[in-house]
């Protein structure tokens, strides 16, 4: 009987050790979209819609909460702050999906969801040059070697939710 325990143990410790490592690939995965997301915009001249730069923010917070994980290890402060990683992540992906099937199929952007996020947090006119959205959904609809952009945010939110869930597992 405490064979099972004890694998259990083994098992928790081996996923507390991996969290670190799991922490910066979130944090090294989220800040590098938004760094992608800036070269095409002012390399390549795509303009983010409002769905691009909630998206933006969601992967700032999201490698925010990362490095915050670092430097708080706590096993319920990490709890938590993966906890909120991994919905915002969810958030993410499920932005990415609407923004692909639903909003680029729209001319306009104005009064979505997305804009009235952005527009309540005032980071379109705090930072305007990573928030501020310049184009339509439409318009935004772009490709990278014949993948859409909001399939490729979609597969990096969907990796940062499983690595989330890996270290609430191993948190728990």
């Amino acid at each position: 009987m405490a064979a099972p325990a004890a694998r259990r143990s083994i098992a928790m410790s081996r996923s507390r050790g991996t969290a670190p490592a799991l922490l910066v690939a979130v944090a090294i995965v989220s800040f590098a979209a938004v760094a992608i997301a800036l070269v095409s915009q002012y390399a390549y001249a795509m303009d983010p819609c409002p769905w691009c730069v909630l998206e933006r923010l969601l992967f700032v917070v999201i490698g925010l909460l990362a490095l915050l994980g670092l430097a708080w290890r706590a096993s319920a402060a990490l709890r938590g702050i993966a906890g909120i990683a991994f919905l915002l992540a969810c958030a993410g992906f499920a932005a990415s999906i609407w923004q692909h099937f639903v909003a680029a199929k729209s001319a306009s952007c104005n009064l979505t969801l997305a804009d009235r996020i952005m527009g309540a947090t005032q980071l379109d006119r705090l930072l305007p040059s990573v928030f501020e959205a310049r184009a339509s959904c439409a318009d935004a609809a772009v490709t990278l070697a014949g993948i859409p952009y909001d399939f490729l945010a979609a597969a990096v939110f969907l990796a940062c939710a499983v690595a989330t869930l890996r270290i609430l597992r191993g948190a728990a």
